[in-house]
């Protein structure tokens, strides 16, 4: 028996309805506010948030050398009881600006990050954008986390190391400019080491790596670890580069976890 016209009428649309749906674009890869600019607007937006940014260092530069006292205070702490010698004149008046100029940057990075955000915020998709607010908030924990590591346990072990090892034969005077450059450089090293779960996470989600080839890779990642720890130590001591190395695991591994459980 011969179809009916009418029926073959009702089943079309259907059919045609399904494979609009299919091929239809997911919402979330659409640009929310797509406005087209031109490329010397970009460089104009580009030079307005990095002149704001400036401003924002600046002002915590110069309000940290203000209080740089209690810092210097603070970051000799570890050394326990260290006495520090001034080997040339103004050597610590240039101790003072690095330390106003690191804490400055630290004080400032939120409001740089939060430029770096709305000059990159028209570009994103949808999905970019919901990785935003996880993204930024995960990063800053981690490097304030990292701070506190580095000064509460990987400076005080490294200096530690230094002071027994030399103890019976040298007297412990230390130079203030190289015992701060040694600690500037670790808290900031330690910092932006522990950022590894966030890079983790932003390659899972643009697809480039997933869990399993992260895990897969464990032998070169412990090598990687023990290069890294070597070279973000300002020291040559092994039990900091030891203790920086084992964190750099911790994290590459709970950064793996991190990836798994969001199904990547």
């Amino acid at each position: 028996m011969t179809p009916s016209p009418d029926l073959d009428t009702i089943n079309s649309p259907n059919t045609g309805m399904k494979r609009y749906s299919n091929c239809e674009a997911n919402p979330l890869d659409e640009l929310p506010d797509e406005v087209e600019i031109s490329f010397f607007d970009h460089l104009e937006e580009l030079r307005r948030r990095i002149f704001y940014s400036l401003i924002a260092i600046a002002l915590g530069v110069v309000g940290c050398f203000i209080v740089v006292k209690p810092l210097v205070q603070l970051l000799e702490i570890p050394a326990h009881g260290i006495k520090f010698l001034q080997l040339a004149p103004g050597e610590y008046f240039f101790v003072s600006i690095k330390v106003a100029g690191y804490s400055g940057l630290v004080l400032a990075s939120p409001f740089i990050l939060y430029q770096i955000i709305q000059f990159v915020l028209p570009g994103l998709t949808r999905r970019e954008r919901r990785l935003l607010g996880p993204v930024v908030l995960g990063s800053s924990v981690l490097f304030v986390g990292g701070l506190a590591f580095a000064y509460s346990l990987l400076i005080p072990a490294a200096l530690q190391f230094f002071i027994t090892y030399g103890a019976d034969v040298v007297e412990q005077l230390w130079s203030i400019e190289k015992y701060f450059e040694f600690v500037l450089l670790l808290l900031f090293t330690t910092g932006l080491a522990f950022q590894i779960p966030i890079i983790q996470l932003l390659l899972s989600n643009l697809g480039i790596v997933s869990s399993t080839q992260m895990l897969a890779g464990w032998r070169f990642l412990i090598m990687s670890a023990v290069v890294l720890g070597a070279i973000l130590t300002p020291s040559t001591d092994p039990l900091t580069q030891s203790l920086l190395a084992g964190a750099v695991l911790g994290l590459y591994f709970g950064g793996i976890g991190l990836v798994k459980l969001i199904g990547k």
